[in-house]
Order: structure tokens, then C-alpha cells, then sequence
């Protein structure tokens, strides 16, 4: 197991609009979740740069795959969020046809965060998403996000429900919180493993 993995650099390399676009020189993980989950936070928190990933209140703001290139030898690959419309109305929308594909057909593609708001239960989409990873067995590892907006307490709490919606074990999500890097380390050396 790769112990204290670092991110050394990382920088934005190019936005995908089509599967004609898609990256295939490097190692990818990929970050998927519904609309306003904190993507593009948990990037920035991983690479120690603010703004590398752009944050937005705005839900359903990120359209495009968007490639990072880390340490010269891995992508992260930030997808677009599902679970919200533009339109106005309420009505759900199911992830893009562009999510799809990169998952379908991204060659190195290694390993999927799925991240969840640890806040919330997770969605009939989260559940969709999951079982389209399972099925088409992409390994995956469940992110619940935003675990400084609750007490320390309740977090053992929170994550027992989302366990128990997702059906799997307490142990296969991990917390996160950007603002104070819980588990980052975690995470990190999750995904080192990915180039051994």
C-alpha cells in the first residue's frame, strides 16, 4: 500500500465537451456526485490550491470533463454534476450522456470517488450512480463530503444512514471536510494506489 502519498503539482490541462476529446495518456481518477456536492472543493483541498478547480454556489455549473494533471503522471478528472436543472424547474434529470462515456470509455480510468453530502441521505440518482459503477465494475470509493457542517458527535451517525441507503459497510465511506482536511491523507493515499 502507498503510504503518504503527496501531491507535488497539479495544474488544469483541458475541458472535454465530446468522447472525441477524453484523455487516455495517464492514470485517472474521477470525481462524480450530484450538483453542489463539493467536486471541485474536495480537488482543490487534495492538490493545496484554492482555485485550481472552480467553485461555484451555483448548482450544475461544471458541463464539461474537466482533466487536472498531477505530479506529471495522473489525471483527475472532475465530471459534471448530476441531479439539477438549469430550467428552473424541479424536476431531476438524469446524469449527462457525457458522464456516460467518459465512464464507458475512458481507457485508464482506475478509480471513482462518489461523493455524497453527509448531510443528506443519499439520492435516487446517487443510488443510480452506484449501481452503474457496480455493474459495469469500476472500482469505487464513496466521499461524504461536508463533514464539518455537523458535530464531530453525530458524524459515526450520518454516515451509518448513508451506509445503510447504499448498502455497504460503514468502513467503505470516508469523510471529508475541505475546510479542515479531515481524511485528506485518507484519500490521498487511496488514490497513490492507483499507480503501483
Amino acid at each position: 500500500m502507498s503510504e503518504n502519498f503527496r501531491v507535488k503539482n497539479a495544474k488544469y490541462l483541458t475541458s472535454a465537451v465530446h468522447r472525441d476529446n477524453f484523455l487516455n495518456e495517464f492514470p485517472e481518477v474521477a470525481f462524480v456526485g450530484r450538483s453542489n456536492v463539493g467536486k471541485s472543493s474536495l480537488i482543490n483541498n487534495l492538490v493545496n490550491q484554492r482555485r485550481l478547480a472552480k467553485t461555484s454556489s451555483t448548482a450544475g455549473l461544471t458541463k464539461m470533463v474537466n482533466y487536472f494533471l498531477v505530479n506529471g503522471n495522473m489525471y483527475f478528472v472532475d465530471l459534471p454534476g448530476y441531479g439539477y436543472s438549469q430550467t428552473g424547474k424541479k424536476h431531476r434529470e438524469i446524469w449527462s450522456d457525457l458522464i456516460e462515456d467518459y465512464l464507458l470509455l475512458s481507457e485508464n480510468l482506475k478509480l471513482v470517488l462518489l461523493l455524497v453530502d453527509i448531510r443528506h441521505k443519499p439520492t435516487e440518482l446517487d443510488m443510480l450512480m452506484q449501481k452503474f459503477l457496480y455493474v459495469h465494475n469500476i472500482p469505487y470509493r464513496i466521499i461524504a463530503t461536508k463533514a464539518d457542517k455537523i458535530a464531530k458527535s453525530k458524524v459515526g451517525q450520518y454516515l451509518t444512514e448513508i451506509a445503510k441507503v447504499l448498502q455497504v459497510t460503514k468502513n467503505n465511506i470516508i469523510p471529508h471536510s475541505s475546510s479542515d482536511g479531515l481524511n485528506k491523507q485518507k484519500i490521498l493515499d487511496l488514490i497513490g494506489e492507483i499507480n503501483e
